[in-house]
């Protein structure tokens, strides 16, 4: 019996590899082309940020931090989809199912530690420096 006898565990189009659910369909993203977009994305969505930082465009530090988290949310979704091959058809669905629970879960201890490093700060530093000088 030859190597590339087909059998049952060979998938339905008998290549001597099983089909995942991978469907390159009319938009491949495994090509010379889908990866440089990805990373012209990738550095736009890098160097955006930097000058926001750099050149101090906005006054407040708060709306520079959350202007620079929505730009790396944008750059995790160009990484899922241009060099991880991700998206709702991949592998029947269960990889957008692993994402979204691992983005709860991340969700729940990042809330989860702020909410506890929040109330450590305000129950238990002194609150004046009288407080302070007379710790032990």
């Amino acid at each position: 019996m030859s190597a590339h006898t087909e059998t049952a565990g060979h998938g339905a189009h008998g290549h001597g590899h099983d089909d995942h659910g991978h469907d390159d369909g009319p938009v491949s993203h495994s090509t010379f082309k889908g990866y440089m977009t990805g990373f012209v994305l990738a550095v736009i969505l890098t160097a955006i940020p930097f000058w926001l930082v750099m050149a101090k465009v906005f006054d407040k530090p708060n709306t520079t931090a959350l202007v620079i988290l929505a730009f790396a949310v944008v750059q995790i979704v160009v990484h899922m989809v241009y060099f991880l091959h991700m998206d709702a058809k991949s592998e029947g669905g269960w990889n957008m199912l692993a994402l979204i629970f691992t983005l709860v879960l991340v969700v729940i201890t990042l809330a989860g530690s702020l909410w506890v490093m929040y109330h450590m700060n305000t129950n238990m530093m002194p609150h004046s420096m009288h407080d302070m000088k007379n710790m032990p």
